[in-house]
């Protein structure tokens, strides 16, 4: 079934709450904006950092930019070492390797921290492709990021049905599954990460998963 596959890093291959959670009250706080509470600061996982402090806080275009800068700051020493892989992930991406599988990282986060954290937990080995956004704010949205790593991994000449049926996106949030229709592959949501309830069932899923093990199992199945 499935022999190319994306996935998502935050919140699908690991919990980075603390880290991304702590580095965004780092920055607010920055700019004179007190969020004691890290629960709140949990949309920020998923979609585009930028977008996030716009989109959450009301900050114009210079704000964000500062706002991105403090985050980095912390996040670059700090945060992005607030992270845990889940349970089973590091077992299962060896066994789609095994299995002769292609893998690729699709994230909205930028490509030399998303190649830190991989090497962190000791997981870079299993990906053929590594495709995040860049340090200055392009191909930050998912659609963009998608599209990059189709474009690296896939052979010329697939058809609409073949991509359809031999790639498969997985990601926790809305924002891979829209990235995965804008492309013509099959979306699969993954509910153990940070999509509010039903955000992945309304954003259309193809498939939706609760664990790691039915993800494995998913991914590895043949035929159809």
């Amino acid at each position: 079934m499935f022999q190319y596959i994306l996935f998502d890093l935050d919140g699908t291959l690991t919990d980075p709450k603390i880290g991304i959670t702590s580095s965004v009250q780092y920055a607010l706080r920055a700019l004179g904006i007190e969020e004691p509470s890290l629960d709140k600061l949990e949309p920020f996982i998923g979609p585009p950092l930028a977008d996030s402090f716009r989109e959450f806080y009301g900050l114009d275009e210079e704000q964000t930019a500062a706002a991105v800068e403090k985050y980095r700051e912390r996040f670059n020493d700090q945060g992005i070492y607030e992270n845990e892989i889940y349970p089973g992930i590091a077992e299962m991406l060896a066994a789609l390797k095994a299995g002769g599988k292609t893998l690729a990282i699709a994230s909205s986060k930028p490509t030399p921290f998303v190649e830190r954290i991989l090497d962190y937990f000791e997981i870079r080995k299993y990906f053929d492709y590594i495709i995040g956004s860049n340090m200055d704010g392009t191909r930050g949205r998912k659609e963009e990021v998608v599209e990059e790593a189709l474009r690296q991994m896939l052979p010329a000449g697939m058809t609409s049905a073949e991509k359809k049926a031999e790639v498969a996106m997985v990601g926790d949030r809305r924002f891979d599954i829209e990235g995965a229709k804008e492309h013509g592959i099959t979306s699969v949501g993954v509910s153990f990460g940070y999509a509010p309830e039903g955000e992945l069932e309304q954003a259309g899923a193809d498939h939706i998963v609760d664990t790691v093990e039915a993800l494995e199992k998913l991914l590895m199945r043949t035929g159809d």
